[in-house]
């Protein structure tokens, strides 16, 4: 195992058992893997700390499918413990920092972590918080900064072998939902695919080049999407990964000129906010490099992406999907030929339109999307520890995120909304994506978010919460566009009854808008 290079069956074999990034420390060696702004590692780092983290945990009892928690930025310790985590068969789950510290107490003690590593400096009452709560740590690491009862990350892993293991076991990740309704839910898998039919679709389209090509993550690491499509599908394909700690517009220019920058993953808000920065500040980077951008988390306006299209070229590819499954794909040519759609599903993945009474709705019809449930199933999905959340999730051998939408006769998928977002006005259903959709058009707003709020006449009514564009001010004038706009624009049951322009909509990591919050802070505001 401790072979400097291995042949074609052997390199597959460890693969499999989570020792991908030794097979690529082989081959690829001094390259870097991941540059940060504190450091860079190169493959050949990154496995040995990879296999000293691994004997670490192991020699404090951790076991296969023990949990490990992280509570730390987009940081080179993350990617060593994940690593060390997959090759050791351990379930490692990184932890959104936005949360509150008894919200991160909850994450830690839920995933049954034996293990915690957190960033001190960042989150240290959050840590310490999680330590009075848990039930099973049994090893506290901090990777910055003094903690009572953390020992230093670095200080521990330099007493082990870097040598790769003798006995690999392929570990796993367990991502929690964003907990929109309760408390957040662990999506757990008793045995990690290899492949989906959308890494599969990505990894075809973008035919990465070992070496030579460069991403760069722009999203935070404990979100499904930056982990997996960022970071894990290029970074297995031996191409190095630039971080962003936090995201800023300008910035992302400047590292793609910098890196010569080929391939990367945006929510669509960070999409609007590059083409919201002046021309002249766009114009002073090259950004000839930049091959594949893919987009997907939330909804992109037609009218956002059209720009995009133009501004970066057709370059852009799209997914639907969620941390719990579900494999939608779009070229930047079926786009254009479709404008609007998600995409058809990915090679080897089905999905259906059903009603209330769970039954097919015809062509173009809306329903409720469903995704059908991978054949093996150890790779299936469950709530962790929780057997009644996930029936609630499937019908038969289908599972849904709560997504409304339809298909067209060629079969691409056109999202219109979440079940959960539903705003009943005087009995009529009416979805608020399809509304934020139409007035993205307004040539001054940069964000928008409509939602219901309550209507003592006919039960609910929409209210809009809109951002405008850099430089606008929230006039009289501005406001009686808007409402011209709204008037002309959609139907009468779809018209927001109220607007209030706000500095920055809310929304998630992943780029969705926070509906509920919003409906919490604006209900009884009319």
């Amino acid at each position: 195992m401790n072979n400097p290079a291995f042949d074609e069956a052997v390199a597959e074999r460890l693969t499999e058992l989570g020792m991908g990034m030794a097979v690529l420390a082989a081959t690829l060696g001094d390259t870097p893997a991941i540059i940060t702004a504190e450091g860079t590692r190169s493959f050949n780092e990154l496995n040995a700390n990879a296999n000293r983290v691994a004997r670490l945990f192991r020699e404090h009892g951790l076991q296969p499918d023990d949990g490990v928690a992280v509570l730390t930025g987009n940081s080179i310790e993350m990617m060593e413990t994940l690593y060390a985590c997959y090759r050791a068969g351990f379930r490692m789950t990184p932890i959104n920092w936005h949360l509150t510290d008894d919200e991160i107490a909850y994450i830690v003690n839920n995933c049954e972590a034996k293990a915690l590593v957190v960033d001190a400096s960042r989150f240290g009452t959050a840590a310490i918080t999680s330590v009075k709560e848990s039930n099973h740590l049994a090893l506290c690491l901090s990777t910055s900064g003094e903690l009572q009862g953390f020992s230093d990350y670095n200080t521990k892993i330099k007493h082990y072998s870097g040598e790769n293991i003798e006995d690999p076991v392929s570990g796993n990740i367990m991502l929690y939902t964003s907990g929109t309704t309760g408390r957040p839910k662990g999506v757990y898998r008793k045995k990690r695919p290899m492949a989906s039919p959308l890494s599969e679709a990505i990894n075809e389209t973008s035919a990465f080049q070992p070496g030579v090509d460069v991403s760069l993550v722009t999203g935070p690491l404990y979100h499904s999407a930056p982990l997996s499509i960022n970071l894990g599908l290029p970074l297995a394909k031996g191409v190095t990964c630039v971080f962003m700690d936090k995201w800023d517009a300008e910035e992302t220019l400047r590292l793609i000129e910098k890196y010569k920058v080929t391939f990367s993953h945006m929510v669509p808000t960070m999409i609007q906010r590059i083409l919201a920065l002046p021309d002249d500040v766009k114009q002073q980077y090259d950004l000839s490099s930049f091959r594949y951008l893919i987009h997907g988390a939330a909804p992109c306006p037609v009218v956002v992406k059209q720009a995009a299209m133009e501004f970066f070229g057709p370059i852009i590819h799209e997914y639907y999907a969620a941390t719990e499954g579900g494999y939608v794909f779009s070229t930047p040519q079926d786009w254009l030929a479709h404008p609007g759609t998600v995409g058809k599903p990915a090679q080897d993945a089905e999905i259906k339109i059903l009603d209330d009474d769970k039954q097919p709705v015809p062509v173009g019809s809306d329903g409720t999307v469903y995704f059908v449930a991978p054949e093996d199933k150890e790779t299936q999905f469950e709530y962790f520890r929780d057997s009644e959340k996930t029936a609630k999730t499937y019908v038969d051998n289908l599972f849904t995120m709560g997504d409304i939408g339809h298909v067209d006769e060629e079969g691409f998928l056109y999202l219109t909304g979440r079940s959960a977002e539903l705003v009943i006005c005087g009995g009529v259903n009416v979805y608020p994506a399809q509304i934020d959709e139409v007035l993205s058009r307004h040539s001054a707003i940069a964000d928008v978010a409509t939602f219901g709020v309550d209507n003592e006449e006919f039960g609910e009514e929409i209210k809009a919460v809109i951002e405008l564009n850099e430089g606008e001010q929230p006039t009289e004038e501005i406001r009686d566009s808007i409402t011209a706009f709204i008037q002309e624009k959609l139907q009468g049951f779809m018209r927001p009854r109220s607007i209030e322009f706000i500095d920055e909509v809310p929304r998630s990591a992943g780029g969705k808008i926070k509906r509920r919050q919003l409906r919490e802070k604006f209900n009884g505001k009319h």
